[in-house]
């Protein structure tokens, strides 16, 4: 199903969540980050996922909170990934901010930073009925959680 357009304010919320640690995230830097040799592939995954997750996130009203349903555990569930995200994020600046910090794994999650809200896009995908997020976010999943498994491996 596509969903029905109109805008998201849960879309909103979690766009929210992940951006504004990216944005931090941009002036604390670990030292010797660097996006050269990423895989062009693997890239074009991640930037073709980012804006169709982004806009599906905003565009369709499935995603806001509606009746309580059985559904609504998936919902639950993006939410507690997104929470975990931003927890991540705390003790990543909390730490010395190292690229063994930024791809070390989190309550055994591994590559959190990239899995935690790739993940969460994708149960809201299934919380809307919106198989263009879950689709979405699977195009990005394999462009950024492969970029992390590459960095990882270069530690």
């Amino acid at each position: 199903m596509l969903g029905h357009f109109g805008f998201s304010y849960t879309g909103l919320i979690f766009l929210l969540m992940l951006f504004i640690p990216n944005i931090i995230w941009t002036r604390k830097k670990p030292p010797d980050y660097s996006p050269e040799g990423e895989n062009k592939i693997l890239v074009l995954f991640e930037k073709t996922g980012q804006i169709l997750t982004c806009c599906c996130a905003l565009i369709f009203s499935d995603f806001n909170i509606a009746q309580w349903t059985n559904r609504s555990w998936w919902l639950i569930a993006a939410f507690i990934l997104m929470a975990l995200y931003e927890l991540w994020w705390i003790r990543y600046f909390k730490s010395q901010r190292t690229l063994a910090d930024f791809y070390s794994s989190f309550l055994r999650i591994p590559l959190p930073g990239a899995t935690l809200p790739v993940t969460a896009f994708f149960l809201l995908g299934v919380y809307g009925k919106v198989a263009l997020m879950s689709v979405a976010s699977v195009i990005l999943g394999i462009g950024h959680i492969g970029i992390h498994i590459q960095h990882r491996k270069e530690l």
